[in-house]
């Protein structure tokens, strides 16, 4: 925010008016309820539209010997079928390397991967077709697991390491070493509308897509290489999403290429829509990880030397998978301080999925694995876990030089210590704590767990030049205000909180500011609505460009009423100029009769960042949004049942925009981030086919698995970080929070063994993951 618009913000607030801050509902909220708001597929088709639906591969790992479709095509309704030798440009849908073929070519590399393309009249015809062909494959070894990848030296891209100080050395010294092993499974990001693409061909060979993605411009980019057409020539549009958690970043790209082929081809509109089955057959989840570490540390707990080796399976393809495994590598510390440290990770290159981007983005994967690791060091011990947290927390200022992460950058707006102080204490934490060991010493079956996690999360893209953001403000003759931006609506109300800014910038009501659907013919050259950076990036351009507005109206009204630019105020939808006021709509005409210029753009880079992919050291994050929670469980021990019985969540939001949607948004990923580690589990069968590819076999949280107490919190902190209005990012950090879950679930198993035993309990913690740290933790109280 410059000086000016603070200024004015400032006088806004003194006259009791402001529209950031507020507790607006959703913009689409209504729209939502009445089951009138649009997604792609409820947009009226034009005349002709078909419906396509892609073949798939049986196989895990194959060549293809022959491909017969005539069965294909004798099927009712089909008007054509596709091959990637029918594709006129790139066969490549890869965001990053380009390894990743929109359809097979002479291999299949996982089940699920398409083959061709079907075209009929309608979505079940397709679908129907689509099961017909006859391949004959050459069946090759498959490998399925990170492991599997490791031990093979098959990878995506090359391993990558971190080090700080010498870890060697600081092991040799360390009073205590601890070693072990961790699963932490992967996650479907089961959106409620699944993948599809509308394309409508446009004259002159361009190309019209509506599409459910976060990341238009990469959209336009595929769809332009495989048309072999300018960039120019395409326009991807997006109204919303009906959710997205990622997995509608990159991989939206396969389907937006395939609808524009079939639709460029026919020269009439074809929309391809996945079934769940396909969708998640086909698609790309949260990278499952493996993890070999080792931990040096002191009689208090305190961490004096670190190691850990990270194996991800990143499926067949690169896609996303380098940038998760950095993040992950970044986040390894979470709220901790490592002196000396050798972090590594691998990206396993699987005959599976290609796996892709989810909520925190490798982040949670990489801090789960400390917490685990910090939990196990506090049962050793003896000592209460928050105990240990709190000693490794990073210092704060220049704290003994305990302010620098691991890869260089300093943390400056460290608020953690005080941030579990009051959740400690608003919890009753300690209280409880006694409580619990005084009802598991009495109680032989249910027993009962609790654990408070803390949360640091960077905010920032880690490749520096996708922070940056454009918008465009038009004000009409009326007074209304329409804004575009480049973010994407997916529900967690982007488009709110940017109109939000622009009314607070222009002094009017919030209802009198629409935001319209992303289009990449209106704001180019986008980054995609990830990285927990949309309100930020897009808040701040749309800002930009109010200001100019602001700015415009300001001179023209000083100029109109005799005074002053400074003593003109927008405040509630007036205009106080001098001693005139008039109404901002009065303005507008006005101002349109004198030709003042009634719209303008505006764009945001953000400062400061750096990063240098080779030493893995840098300014990658803006700055770090924090958290903790407290979570209660009841652990049955006969069957691996449990249940959550309160939570307590409070978390670092800045000045929020919109607390109400904050909140929202921390309940949502508190609940998703919960299932990642409890309930949602993903097997392949040894033929390499996913198993739980449907609502039947693959359980997300319902609202009987919310606890019944589920009290959250904003921390009031406002952020040191020029961010827009000193607000904070709450997309992805509070999927964090339930760390709390697990732990709680391990520290009701570890009381079977009377807290000596530290269970090897996996994540997902299901019923069966349970039980088997049940009767690992009874072994081993039964062996001592």
């Amino acid at each position: 925010m410059n000086s000016k618009s603070e200024a004015f913000m400032t006088i806004g607030a003194a006259q009791g008016w402001a529209e950031v801050g507020q507790n607006h509902p959703h913009e689409s909220a209504i729209l939502h309820v009445l089951g009138e708001a649009t997604y792609t597929d409820d947009i009226p088709e034009a005349q002709g539209t078909l419906h396509a639906a892609l073949g798939l591969s049986p196989k895990a790992h194959a060549r293809i010997l022959s491909i017969n479709l005539e069965p294909v095509k004798a099927m009712p309704g089909v008007v054509a079928v596709y091959t990637y030798k029918d594709i006129p440009g790139t066969n490549d849908c890869g965001p990053i390397i380009h390894d990743d073929p929109i359809l097979a070519e002479e291999k299949v590399e996982y089940v699920g991967q398409p083959i061709f393309i079907v075209v009929a009249q309608t979505h079940d015809q397709a679908r129907h077709a689509a099961r017909k062909a006859d391949i004959q494959y050459e069946e090759l070894p498959a490998i399925l697991t990170p492991e599997a990848a490791r031990d093979a030296e098959s990878f995506v891209v090359p391993p990558m390491r971190l080090t700080r100080g010498d870890a060697k050395a600081a092991f040799e010294r360390s009073k205590h070493i601890l070693k072990g092993t961790l699963h932490v499974g992967g996650q479907e990001q089961f959106y409620l509308e699944g993948q599809i693409s509308y394309a409508l061909p446009k004259e002159a060979g361009g190309m019209h897509v509506y599409c459910s993605t976060q990341h238009p411009t990469e959209m336009q980019h595929v769809v332009a290489h495989a048309l072999h057409i300018a960039s120019h020539a395409v326009v991807i549009e997006c109204r919303r999403m009906g959710g997205a958690f990622g997995g509608k970043e990159s991989q939206s790209a396969l389907w937006a290429a395939c609808a524009a082929v079939c639709a460029n081809a026919l020269k009439r509109p074809v929309k391809l829509r996945a079934d769940r089955d396909d969708d998640m057959m086909v698609t790309g989840k949260r990278h499952c990880f493996y993890y070999e570490y080792e931990m040096g540390y002191d009689d208090n707990g305190l961490i004096t030397a670190a190691k850990v080796e990270m194996v991800t399976r990143a499926g067949f393809s690169a896609d996303l998978s380098a940038p998760v495994a950095t993040r992950a590598i970044c986040h390894f510390d979470n709220t901790y301080y490592l002196s000396d440290c050798d972090i590594r990770a691998m990206a396993g290159k699987t005959n599976t999925q290609s796996n892709t981007a989810f909520r925190g983005f490798g982040g949670p994967q990489g801090a789960i694995a400390i917490e685990y690791i910090v939990d196990e060091i506090a049962r050793k011990l003896g000592k209460d876990a928050l105990d240990v947290r709190k000693i490794n927390f990073y210092g704060r200022n220049d704290e003994e030089g305990r302010n620098y992460t691991q890869y260089g950058q300093k943390v400056v707006d460290n608020v953690i210590h005080e941030l579990v102080d009051q959740l400690e204490n608003d919890s009753a934490y300690r209280a409880r704590r006694e409580a619990i060991r005084a009802f598991n010493a009495t109680s032989p079956v249910l027993k009962k767990g609790l654990a408070l996690t803390p949360v640091k999360f960077g905010i920032a893209f880690n490749v520096t030049h996708f922070n940056q953001a454009g918008a465009l403000v038009h004000i009409y003759t009326d007074g209304s205000v329409l804004v575009n931006h480049g973010g994407t609506e997916m529900g967690q109300g982007i488009n709110t909180k940017v109109c939000q800014v622009v009314a607070h910038e222009l002094g009017i009501p919030l209802a009198r500011v629409r935001a319209s659907a992303t289009d990449t013919s209106k704001v180019a050259n986008t980054s995609a609505t990830a990285a927990s950076t949309g309100a930020d990036l897009n808040g701040k351009a749309a800002q930009d460009a109010a200001a100019t507005l602001n700015r415009r109206l300001r001179e023209f009204a000083a100029k109109t009423y005799a005074c002053e630019p400074a003593a003109v105020v927008f405040a509630n939808g007036m205009v106080y100029a001098g001693d005139a006021t008039v109404s901002f709509p009065d303005l507008v005409q006005k101002a349109y009769l004198a030709r003042v210029q009634l719209w303008s753009d505006g764009f945001y880079a953000t400062p400061g960042l750096s990063w240098d992919r080779e030493s893995m050291t840098g300014n990658p994050f803006g700055y770090y949004a924090y958290g903790a929670s407290v979570s209660e469980v009841v652990v049955d021990t006969l069957t691996g049942e449990w249940k959550l019985l309160k939570v307590n969540a409070l978390y670092d939001a800045g000045n929020s925009l919109n607390p109400a949607i904050d909140v929202g948004q921390v309940e949502g990923a508190f609940i998703q981030g919960m299932g990642w580690l409890t309930t949602e589990e993903l097997w392949w069968n040894k033929a390499g086919k996913l198993m739980t590819h449907a609502p039947s076999t693959y359980k997300i949280p319902g609202v009987s698995d919310c606890p019944e107490d589920f009290d959250v919190q904003l921390f009031k902190n406002r952020n040191a970080f020029d961010s827009i209005h000193r607000s904070k990012a709450v997309g992805e950090p509070p999927l964090l929070l339930p760390f709390s879950v697990f732990l709680a679930i391990r520290d009701a198993v570890a009381s079977v063994g009377d807290y000596r035993i530290n269970p090897p309990l996996r994540a997902p913690a299901t019923s069966e993951a349970i039980l088997d740290a049940v009767e690992a933790v009874r072994e081993q109280a039964e062996a001592q």
